[in-house]
């Protein structure tokens, strides 16, 4: 094991701490001059409203925004002239104008029923819903640290559970470390390893009233502290003069995620065929030897919809390139995929191996696309290509650029795009201290319109932003078409290019066991699509892993299985026939699934809902789900439990307040309980919440296939009287276009009334704009250890009087 020096370590540089406990008591300055109104005095008419405060130290300037958000902008100059934000999309939301009372102990600021207090005499603020709130935040020490960084810090609850923060190993709960803020390339995903590929500096502070989102829109290296230097205050300090901080107050974590996501976006749909299984390897070559593992798919009948070509599919490790030898034809590798039902993913590493004879590296020295030192000349760092440079992807000019050379890739038929190796990592750096393989900090960018700045500043962009040109890359060249981009570094608000895999993982039961709250927090920090390569990239997994591994990711947002060169092979047929059988059940399973699935991704599209949510998502008075680590939901309906030690063949289930079905047998529990569930290793604990309903398709070669399939709805009525309620929204497209945004959809929503003679079902259309959606469904009741079919059910609009098409079950005939 390699050493990893000062990884997980909770000091800033020059040994400051994260919270500033020895300064508890010191004043942050006393607010010495206030102005207020509607706009600074600095600001055109039109600009936002916002109250201006200077303090000793510096100034803030504080916005209220509809729906419960407050921004609050501290800067040692002219907090007014916030940086431009990376995460934010669009233009922020229109800024109210607060009420002001300008007291002589205090500023008080109202709006929306928020009222924010600022104290005069330390400067601190105190955020309550209503004079009786004390629940959501008060935030002091502003301007407690030195020249290089700021910070602040907050209060933290005996109850409270603290979420999100993106990327992190750990436990659901996120109480009691510290956490860094810099997007690195680290493989060992150690219980204490910190920090990985993605920096998402968002705090999310739940107890038993409600949920806080605090989000600090700092893409410099910054340090969170959770509970760990003080168990009552939790801190935040960044190599910043200028901290720009959201503050989302909501009911649930559900609420914050929702507004959190309204400021950075979310993600659009992608196209259907992403959401099938994939199949990937450190490398598959020759192109006759990607041809065999798809026609092995698709002669042992396992579902797949996609084929991943590593590095070794290019020239000599240059970037834009085929190898001529090995990928001869790439555009008729493309279609014989093709005729399979298949696509061809990409990896597109940011390093330009410095070659005068390549063409990329030369349009990128005319075209001044890449990082300098602070001298001018090209820096030189190093990755899979040798002596390489790096592009400036702060620049527009860059990112068209890289767009443009897309078209060597896009134009022979590759459908998916892989960003690796985009922290960025630099073989030059040092290789044990894992934070510092990356180019060094001197070396310099340009962002738009800003002059030359340190790469250091932008370093947590540099993924997000080769990212956004990837996605251009797509309006360029595959105009109309939906995008897939698949990246390992991202920033808060990739979501709106890029899905995420969590990175180089490695064949060990505790990496299993991980994925779970890993990918939960993700999907709270504002990426529904997000998942871990199956079975692990490094060191071999032994056929149990396998299997375990691929039940509960049939069940997550991205599923694809993906192995390092130095590993034995991980395709489902490599670990003999039991494990196989097992792999095809739980693909199909998957593919079974996708209709549920695809609708999600639809809620999440429109919501920034998570696809796979913690069950503290549906449940949050419910102490036992503020921690859970080990299962899941997928949607609100289903309830994932995986196994996750070796040897087990039983595990103990949580199950909350309500009526479920066991998957399997179909008999009917009751939660809130503790169950024990019998689980052989063909077997993974799945749960359906009542009432619900779940729609499904016969699984084919494809998600498209399968999707354009019949669709069956499986009602799972309960016990209980429920008056007609939405159960489920049924989404139905052309699966790979943007049509979509113009209307080219179908909206449904199945709504399902359970009594205790008769259980009732219809569908009725909201959007009914594609044409192709299907004219009925069938239908199948589950009832306590057994089912019933029914004659289908065609989808109708509802007139307004509730006279609509439904099929009526009679209970126990």
């Amino acid at each position: 094991m390699r050493n990893r020096t000062h990884v997980g370590t909770s000091l800033p540089p020059g040994g400051i701490p994260i919270s500033p406990i020895e300064e508890s008591t010191r004043s942050s300055g006393r607010v010495v001059d206030v102005g207020t109104g509607a706009g600074a005095a600095e600001a055109a008419p039109g600009d936002d409203r916002l109250s201006f405060i200077t303090f000793e130290k510096g100034t803030a300037a504080v916005r209220f925004y509809p729906g419960g958000i407050v921004r609050i902008t501290l800067s040692r100059a002219d907090a007014r002239k916030a940086a431009p934000s990376y995460a934010i999309a669009g233009t922020a939301p229109e800024t109210l104008a607060p009420a002001v009372d300008d007291g002589t102990e205090q500023l008080v600021l109202v709006a929306e029923g928020l009222t924010l207090r600022i104290e005069r005499e330390t400067g601190d603020f105190e955020l309550r819903r209503d004079p009786g709130d004390s629940r959501l935040a008060t935030m002091g020490g502003a301007f407690r640290y030195n020249r290089r960084v700021m910070g602040m810090r907050f209060p933290l609850g005996a109850d409270d559970r603290v979420y999100g923060l993106g990327e992190k190993t750990g436990f659901l709960d996120k109480r009691g470390r510290g956490y860094r803020m810099w997007n690195t390339d680290e493989s060992t995903h150690l219980p204490t390893g910190d920090p990985l590929y993605v920096t998402v500096p968002l705090v999310i502070r739940s107890d038993r009233q409600g949920a806080v989102g605090v989000f600090f829109d700092e893409p410099a290296r910054s340090w969170f502290d959770i509970g760990s230097a003080r168990p009552d205050v939790w801190s935040v300090a960044a190599e910043s003069s200028q901290l720009d901080f959201y503050v989302i107050v909501a009911d649930q974590v559900s609420g914050v995620v929702e507004r959190y996501t309204a400021l950075t976006g979310r993600m659009p749909l992608p196209p259907a065929w992403a959401l099938g299984f994939q199949q990937s390897r450190y490398s598959y070559y020759p192109d006759t030897r990607v041809r065999e593992v798809a026609e092995t798919f698709r002669g042992k009948q396992i579902p797949c919809d996609a084929v991943y070509l590593d590095i070794d599919y290019m020239d000599g490790y240059r970037v834009f390139t085929w190898d001529p030898e090995w990928f001869p034809s790439p555009a008729r590798l493309a279609e014989d995929l093709s005729d399979l039902g298949m696509r061809v993913v990409t990896i597109v590493d940011p390093g330009v191996k410095l070659d005068p004879d390549y063409h990329v590296y030369r349009s990128g020295l005319a075209g001044d696309h890449f990082c300098r030192r602070p001298t001018g000349e090209v820096y030189e760092g190093e990755v899979w290509a040798g002596p390489s440079a790096f592009p400036d992807f702060t620049r527009a000019e860059t990112r068209s650029w890289w767009a443009e050379l897309h078209e060597a890739l896009l134009a022979n038929g590759v459908a998916g795009i892989w960003n690796d190796m985009n922290e960025p990592a630099d073989f030059s750096g040092d290789f044990e201290i894992r934070t510092d393989f990356t180019p060094p900090a001197d070396v310099t960018v340009r962002p738009d319109g800003e002059g030359t700045r340190a790469l250091e500043r932008y370093h947590n962009v540099y993924g997000h932003n080769m990212c956004r040109a990837t996605t251009e890359a797509f309006e360029r060249h595959l105009p109309g078409q939906r995008p897939f981009v698949l990246t390992r570094a991202a920033y808060a608000g990739t979501q709106r290019y890029a899905a995420v895999w969590t990175g180089d993982n490695h064949s060990w039961w505790e990496h299993l066991a991980s994925m779970i709250p890993m990918v939960l927090n993700m999907g709270l920090s504002g990426f529904p699509f997000v998942g871990a390569d199956v079975a692990g990239f490094e060191a071999d997994a032994t056929p149990e892993l396998f299997a375990r591994w691929i039940e509960a990711a049939a069940f997550m947002p991205f599923f694809r299985a993906h192995t390092s060169a130095r590993t034995r092979a991980h395709e489902p047929w490599s670990f003999g026939t039991e494990v196989e059988q097992i792999a095809r059940y739980y693909v199909e399973l998957r593919y079974y699934l996708l209709p549920y699935i695809y609708g999600l991704f639809h809620e999440a599209a429109r919501h920034g809902s998570p696809v796979a949510r913690p069950l503290l998502w549906h449940y949050p008075a419910d102490e036992r789900t503020r921690n859970l680590n080990d299962e899941f939901l997928l949607g609100a309906d289903l309830l994932v439990a995986p196994i996750l030690s070796p040897g087990a063949q039983a595990r103990s289930v949580y199950l909350p307040q309500g009526e479920w079905y066991d998957f399997w047998s179909e008999e009917l529990l009751r939660g809130p309980s503790d169950i024990i569930a019998q689980a052989p290793l063909d077997t993974l604990p799945l749960y359906v919440r009542a009432p619900s309903v779940v729609p499904t398709a016969a699984p084919s070669r494809n998600a498209e296939d399968t999707l354009a399939g019949e669709i069956t709805l499986h009602i799972y009525p309960g016990t209980r009287a429920v008056d007609e309620h939405s159960a489920v929204r049924l989404y139905h497209d052309d699966g790979i276009s943007l049509s979509y945004q113009e209307g080219n959809r179908s909206v449904r929503d199945v709504r399902l009334s359970v009594g205790s003679e008769e259980v009732r079902v219809a569908v009725v259309d909201e959007h009914p704009g594609y044409d192709n959606a299907p004219a009925a469904y069938s239908l199948i009741l589950h009832e306590d250890g057994g089912r019933k079919d029914a004659v289908a059910v065609p989808a109708a609009e509802d007139k307004g009087n509730g006279e609509v098409d439904r099929v009526v079950f009679r209970r126990g005939d």
